[in-house]
């Protein structure tokens, strides 16, 4: 073929990669890799080993030591040993660890984006121009915050030992974005690699080696699902994170209830690419094409829901289907390909069969003309039109180039099929019409929104995701905060197992009522507070009040399943809270505050009989200056806007939650209450709250209080009862959105374990002492910090 006839059918002829340094390097260990642990190579404990494929083709490229509990147990012990140096390194030593690895990455740039398409399947092209300069780009921004960490978080301190886990999607990239930050942090590492893609991996620990990086700050066990279990059930480390299936994550989150490890998830999604009339259409296509068929669609932000405005759906799938037509699939290590092999058979069969569930359910199902190739794992760039918003192929992550296409007609329904999943990743928006794209960036429920782009990613900004997309996030300032904690937290001491209050077995829903001969000075049975109103419980049934001395102070209700119920709904309704200014939000409190001054002598007395006259002073006292602060928090708990090296700003917002379910301290009735509720408040959560069981009378005190102060109903609900039912019920209920519990450990436990449902957010004291009369460990950043989450709107900027 002439060149003016290849001009014309924009056909181009092979470009390959020479892989000859990949293969020497495979060879350089003979084709037989084993674990980096201590600084050096190890053959499993066991003595197992498994192939690695190149998917392209289906041959083998090496045999990779297979991880056993031993190998796990060999790397934590490493870890843990150089875990103490390693932290007790001046800042700008750790800094320049960092800076010669990320020094190292580009030197070995080439070999390691063969490597990498080798193990994988993806075109060279990503490899080489996105994958690799995006991890020499972390390492550098971790640098700059090794360097700045003791100016920056002064109070805090790195968790320890951190068992990282990645996928194979984008095996090395994932690495950095999880290792650069636990060093830069003073933590030590061993990661798992995946199963199908460890090869990178290992070329890193070479990096390491030739950085000079003292031995065991960064391990690297290789092996399959078992072993990445050994490596979350290890009793020594302190931290998981974890990258990969929302299935995994919820058995992760299940296996570390019962432990004290810190742990951060980044899961499936299903993350929609919305398009309105006044978009520029050719630009939205190219988007697309990144944000679907970019690494065959096995990304977990692909822009896989095709949400349409009705009026230009029919141009638009026209002109999708005319852009597949000229995606080219291949040999991955051809420069001029575009789709490359999926990355193994049983994910190729995964995809095939979602999408004959797709067209069973009725969706179209449209392929490009094109000739796969005869050996390896591909599938044809895919479009499924006509798609049901409940099908399965709208639903599920298929983790393929196959996108499901859908229409709208108004924002209002973008929005409402855009958050129409159990998932929250990502999303984009293209319109040129600013006030459009923003207004619905506000709403869509994902961590990462992308304005008129799509797949931009960069180390000074945070990625992750809502609710079944996990939670935690990597990159930016709250990615290094997952990897510390505050320094009195991390040595505080053991809360004593609580007497929780039992009920009675032959009551199912309550307690009994009240008996004895005891009488009150003053009949104070009082009432849950649901909606804005006081409620009886739907048990019927109170429990008993005593003071220190024995004497019956009053009844409180025994709230059950259908009074949290009740509470949930009427949280969930009150989502007007939330779009409140955080001015106004920011009035309410200092009026509680006021109205709380008012009634101090009052309430102080009453609270006396419990804690004793001088610690209810204190406590009245202290939650009128802890409501100021967080009125004054509400409007300047606020976002920062990121300068990535691209021609767009990212915008991190502090969003709240939403509904979150509090256990409340019970050493503290009313400071404790406060000091947890009103953090959530401040940010525009609403709140359902179980008081402390040793005076949960206060309930009175505090419906008074916030009935006089303009907060609107449903924004607090307060429940009283027993511990352990309602804890029960809120973290297992799939309308609550985070569960923060102070109690005891065992407390903390069960609200991790049983929350695991919906993986919702957990957020509790580990069953450790915190002072709550203590103003620094007691409020402010930590507190904000749990009761947001940060939403990443990308938007163009510049030239």
């Amino acid at each position: 073929m002439s060149i003016a006839e290849k001009f014309v059918s924009m056909e181009y002829g092979p470009a390959p990669e020479d892989s000859k340094e990949a293969v020497a390097w495979l060879g350089r260990h003979g084709h037989r890799l084993q674990h980096f642990i201590g600084g050096g190579w190890h053959a499993p404990v066991a003595g197992e080993y498994f192939d690695t494929v190149d998917p392209s083709n289906g041959e083998k490229l090496a045999s990779v030591a297979q991880g056993s509990a031993a190998d796990i147990d060999a790397a934590v012990k490493a870890a843990r040993a150089a875990s103490s140096g390693w932290r007790a390194l001046t800042p700008h030593s750790r800094a320049r660890y960092l800076y010669a690895i990320a020094r190292l990455v580009q030197k070995h740039s080439r070999l390691l984006a063969v490597l990498e398409t080798m193990d994988n399947g993806k075109p060279i092209r990503e490899s080489r121009d996105i994958d690799i300069p995006l991890v020499a780009r972390h390492f550098y921004h971790h640098a700059g915050w090794a360097q700045l960490l003791e100016q920056e978080f002064p109070e805090y301190v790195p968790c320890g030992v951190v068992g990282q886990i990645i996928p194979w999607n984008f095996p090395l990239l994932m690495l950095a974005w999880k290792i650069a930050p636990a060093l830069a942090t003073g933590n030590t590492v061993v990661l798992k690699p995946a199963e199908y893609t460890p090869l990178t991996a290992l070329a890193f620990a070479e990096i390491c080696r030739e950085a000079g990086l003292p031995a065991g700050v960064v391990n690297i066990v290789t092996g399959d699902g078992s072993t990445g279990e050994a490596l979350v059930k290890h009793p020594d480390v302190d931290k998981i994170a974890f990258t990969g299936s929302t299935e995994v994550g919820r058995a992760i989150r299940a296996a570390t209830a019962t432990s004290h490890k810190r742990l951060s998830l980044e899961l499936g999604g299903k993350s929609p690419f919305i398009v309105f009339e006044d978009a520029d259409l050719d630009s939205t296509v190219e988007g697309l094409v990144d944000g679907i068929w970019f690494n065959q669609g096995q990304v977990c932000c692909a822009g896989s829901r095709l949400l349409m405005q009705e009026s230009i759906a029919e141009v638009l799938i026209a002109k999708v289907q005319d852009r597949m037509s000229t995606l080219r699939i291949g040999a991955p290590l051809d420069k001029a390909i575009d789709i490359g092999a999926i990355v193994a058979k049983v994910q190729l069969d995964r995809i095939r069969n979602l999408v004959d569930q797709g067209v069973a359910d009725g969706a179209t199902c449209w392929q490009p003309q094109v000739t796969l190739p005869a050996r390896g794992f591909y599938y044809p760039p895919t479009l499924l039109s006509n798609v049901h918003p409940t099908s399965i192929v709208a639903q599920q992550e298929i983790f393929g180039p196959v996108l499901a296409a859908m229409t709208f007609r108004t924002p209002a329904e973008a929005v409402e099929l855009a958050n129409n999943t159990v998932y929250g990743l990502a999303a984009c928006v293209w319109s040129e019409s600013i006030n459009v794209a923003l207004h619905v960036a506000a709403q869509l429920k994902a961590g990462v929104v992308w304005v008129n782009c799509t797949n931009l990613f960069d180390a000074s900004c945070g990625f992750g995701g809502y609710r079944e997309s996990g939670y935690g996030r990597e990159g930016g300032r709250e990615g290094l905060l997952e990897y510390m904690e505050p320094a009195w937290f991390k040595s505080a001491p053991t809360l004593p197992a609580e007497k929780t209050l039992a009920p009675p077995e032959t009551e199912s829903e309550g307690g009994s009522n009240a008996s004895g001969t005891d009488t009150p000075e003053i009949d104070r049975t009082v009432k849950l507070y649901i909606g804005g109103k006081q409620a009886r419980p739907d048990s019927g049934y109170y429990m008993e009040v005593r003071a220190a001395d024995g004497r019956l102070l009053g009844e409180a209700p025994l709230g059950n399943r259908k009074d949290i119920r009740n509470a949930v709904e009427a949280a969930r309704k009150a989502a007007s809270w939330a779009k409140a200014t955080a001015h106004n939000r920011a009035q309410v409190l200092y009026y509680s505050a006021e109205n709380l001054s008012q009634r101090r002598d009052e309430i102080a007395h009453r609270l006396a009989a419990v804690v004793g006259e001088k610690q209810a002073a204190a406590e009245v006292d202290l939650s009128i200056e802890r409501i100021f602060s967080y009125a004054a928090w509400a409007d300047k708990f606020d976002g920062a806007v990121h300068n990535p090296p691209f021609r767009n700003v990212a915008i991190a917002m502090n969003e709240a939650i939403g509904t979150i379910g509090i256990i409340c301290p019970r050493e503290a009735p009313l400071l404790g209450f406060l000091s947890v509720v009103m953090p959530a408040l401040a940010v525009g959560n609403t709140v359902i709250a179980v008081p402390s069981e040793a005076y949960p009378l206060i309930t009175s005190d505090l419906y008074q209080l916030f009935d006089t102060s303009d907060l609107p109903g449903g924004a607090l609900n307060i429940v009283t009862g027993y511990l352990s039912q309602l804890l029960k019920t809120l973290a297992e209920h799939d309308d609550v959105d985070a569960i923060w519990c102070f109690g005891d450990e065992a407390s903390a436990a069960a609200a991790k374990a049983m929350s695991v449902g919906n993986l919702k957010q957990v957020w509790t004291n580990e069953g450790r002492v915190i002072d709550w009369f203590n103003p620094k460990l007691a409020e402010g950043r930590w507190f904000l910090e749990h009761a947001t989450q940060v939403k990443n709107i990308w938007v163009p900027y510049g030239e």
